[in-house]
């Protein structure tokens, strides 16, 4: 029988059921306490229907009631869903009629007007919907019966994460109970510091693959223990957290970790005892080293990762032993190969090429997928679309092919481009896209200047051409006042692309 994420935490919880679980709201709880909010839940859960194979939705934020319900979910045979409250109302629509959940969770502490226009939807949808504390219990209620027995495959997944990835197009990733222990295992394993007993900032949203492991599950399995904390912003409510708990394992995005460096700058007590910053889901700029290592103590461990690979695919492993600039090795069980940009091979020991991966933390397939799946999927391996160098066994994301732009024939890997600008002292944020030209595409740079400091296009273009070759530099720069940015903290490119085609057509 396939290892089951229930029954190894159950067991890690009754074995030190007085050993602290996690922080919330100012207080330690025990794993006891964990376990009879599981116990409870489950109750619930069994008297409201719920039955194997059935998935239940979540749209809670960071709280001790998503590791509960997911745990009673499992127990029962079920799948959970933690899906985004913003997302936007016509994409959780979608989103639901591909889950088809048995019922839908949402916080009682949703903010009135959020909660009156997500209510009026379900209720037009006739998705079933209740109201729980962040802290529970799960109040009783009736959930949808099942339509059909559940599958074999369905027996398998533990959670269903919803993605846009880089299209646009709202996609469901199964991820089963194997790869989920298997890729929690593997990042105990990779990261050499990281010990039982650790103290995690659980603070990354749920509803992400990474939050999800590496805040809410890994710890468990771990048997460590977590700072749970609703949502990053405001600010200083993260900031005291972390110095209250104390955490000293901290994993961030690279615009979280940029605010919080923001944050002590302007006289915020520093944290102190952080053994492991851990930076993941956007490309890190290595120009911020200096001023991580003297803002907070210690310098980044870069990782990457992947919805469809359960998330981590590598990390660089140890202080001593990581090179900036890249996102470290790979964790055990992943094979790999780069193939060029015909589908043929390139390599499986070095070079450059689209990154394809295959092992126990990838998921097969799409939930309910479509023909065009086929694309990512080709007998057990999985197109990560990324584009990377590999060198002596470590990663360095060259780009996404999607977001390669193509100069009379030459690739223009926009990180390249973003890396240089980024070093301007005028420059706070830049993302670089491809825009359509006569001759095919151009660079543009799209850049937030830092407060108080001017600059003009000509001079972006005088700084690039000192550094760049001819084709790579930007032909275009538009100064912004903002990026748009998913709640995760990641450069929407793709929003940036669509408005240029909106310009193009006025």
């Amino acid at each position: 029988m396939t290892e089951r994420l229930d029954i190894v935490i159950d067991e890690c919880l009754e074995t030190s059921p007085e050993n602290k679980c996690f922080w919330w709201e100012g207080k330690w709880y025990n794993q006891f306490f964990l376990k009879h909010l599981v116990d409870r839940s489950e109750e619930t859960l069994r008297e409201a229907g719920f039955s194997e194979g059935q998935r239940l939705a979540v749209l809670m934020p960071n709280s001790p009631m998503i590791a509960a319900l997911s745990l009673a979910v499992w127990r029962l045979g079920g799948i959970v869903c933690p899906l985004n409250s913003k997302s936007g109302l016509p994409s959780l629509a979608a989103t639901l009629s591909l889950l088809e959940p048995f019922a839908i969770v949402l916080s009682d502490e949703t903010r009135d007007e959020t909660r009156k226009e997500m209510g009026t939807l379900l209720d037009e949808q006739g998705w079933l919907h209740i109201s729980c504390p962040l802290a529970g219990p799960l109040p009783e209620f009736q959930g949808r019966a099942a339509t059909s027995p559940a599958l074999d495959e369905e027996r398998e997944i533990a959670v269903i994460f919803s993605t846009s990835g880089t299209t646009g197009a709202p996609k469901a990733v199964p991820v089963s109970h194997l790869s989920l222990l298997n890729n929690c295992r593997e990042s105990i394993r990779t990261l050499e510091d990281l010990r039982e007993g650790d103290v995690l900032l659980n603070v990354l949203p749920s509803f992400h693959a990474f939050g999800y492991m590496a805040g809410t599950i890994l710890p468990l399995i771990l048997k460590g223990s977590q700072v749970i904390v609703p949502n990053f912003l405001p600010l200083p409510n993260t900031l005291r957290a972390i110095k209250e708990a104390p955490a000293n394992v901290i994993l961030l995005v690279p615009m979280m970790l940029n605010l919080l460096l923001g944050l002590v700058e302007k006289g915020a007590p520093r944290p102190e005892g952080i053994k492991l910053l851990i930076i993941g889901g956007d490309r890190y700029n290595i120009q911020m080293e200096d001023r991580v290592e003297k803002l907070l103590g210690i310098g980044v461990l870069e990782g990457y990762g992947l919805t469809e690979c359960s998330p981590v695919v590598s990390f660089n492993r140890s202080y001593a032993r990581r090179r900036l600039g890249t996102v470290g090795e790979f964790l055990g069980g992943y094979q790999w190969r780069l193939l060029d940009e015909g589908g043929k091979l390139v390599s499986d020991t070095a070079g450059e090429g689209v990154l394809w991966l295959k092992g126990p933390s990838v998921t097969k397939k799409y939930f309910r997928g479509t023909e065009s799946d086929k694309e990512r999927f080709d007998d057990g391996w999985f197109n990560t679309g990324d584009y990377v160098r590999v060198e002596d066994g470590y990663i360095r994301i060259l780009d996404r092919v999607t977001d390669i732009i193509i100069v009379n024939g030459f690739n223009v890997y926009p990180q390249e481009v973003e890396a240089v600008l980024s070093q301007h002292p005028a420059v706070a944020q830049v993302v670089v896209i491809g825009i359509p030209a006569s001759s095919g595409e151009i660079p543009k740079a799209c850049i937030v200047k830092k407060p108080n400091v001017e600059v003009t296009e000509s001079e972006i273009h005088r700084y690039c051409k000192e550094r760049l070759a001819h084709y790579k530099v930007p032909r275009k720069v538009e100064f912004l006042e903002t990026l748009p940015m998913s709640r995760m903290g990641k450069v929407l490119r793709r929003v940036l692309r669509e408005r240029e085609q909106v310009k193009n057509v006025e």
